[in-house]
């Protein structure tokens, strides 16, 4: 076991091992690229469905077992139904990833839009504000934390999922987990698996600290 972890150390300091195509600075872009990509379009349409569902009211079934959904999707087979259907693309990666970050996105928005008191919205309507201005000014600040939560368990799924890529022979840091596998290379297998889990470890930190920096400018809406 201590000879596996100094493998791996010297493994992950190499400096041949940073440079080139097959690198990590090369691999670690590429996957980067692939979750903040899928995270982004997951977001554009996960953020407005649940606005618009904790706004309204309307299709609070959808959210609540769009939850359900989103554990049970088998991410590896809609790959390769994409894949079959479409061909040898990007195109089955980010559907896969972009179909596995949207039910957190939707719940997170809608739970925090059911969470916001009836009576501050009330309040906010006998001020004379439209339907519009109430979720925009009123509504979406006081459910912003739950926002920013489900926005971050999506981007930490997103990122732990995306070796897939390296399924249909893509880039990314699974390419060190398929590859090493592939040549029985546990050192390369278990780099790549630290190196996923530091890059999720590192962007929750940082939307983390994103999420304390909003609020810190916003200490009356969070009273």
């Amino acid at each position: 076991m201590y000879e596996l972890f100094k493998n791996l150390g010297s493994w992950l300091t190499s400096g041949a091992q940073w440079s080139g195509s097959d690198g990590i600075a090369h691999r670690l872009a590429e996957h980067l690229q692939y979750s903040l990509l899928a995270t982004l379009i997951a977001a554009v349409i996960g953020l407005p469905l649940g606005l618009l569902i904790g706004h309204t009211g309307k299709g609070a079934f959808l959210a609540i077992n769009l939850a359900s959904f989103g554990r049970a999707l088998p991410t590896v087979g809609l790959v390769v139904l994409v894949f079959l259907a479409g061909g040898l693309s990007m195109l089955p990666v980010y559907v896969a990833l972009v179909a596995l970050a949207v039910p957190s996105i939707v719940t997170n928005t809608y739970a925090g839009m059911t969470a916001v008191d009836p009576d501050v919205k009330d309040a906010a309507r006998g001020q004379g504000m439209r339907g519009h201005q109430v979720l925009l000014q009123v509504e979406l600040p006081l459910a912003l934390p739950l926002i920013m939560t489900g926005l971050r368990l999506a981007l930490i799924q997103v990122v732990a999922t995306a070796t897939i890529a390296a399924y249909v022979s893509f880039g990314g840091l699974g390419r060190y987990v398929f590859d090493g596998l592939a040549q029985r290379d546990l050192v390369q297998v278990l780099g790549g698996a630290v190196l996923v889990a530091a890059v999720a470890i590192a962007l929750d930190l940082a939307l983390s600290g994103l999420q304390r920096l909003l609020f810190r400018h916003r200490p009356a809406q969070t009273a």
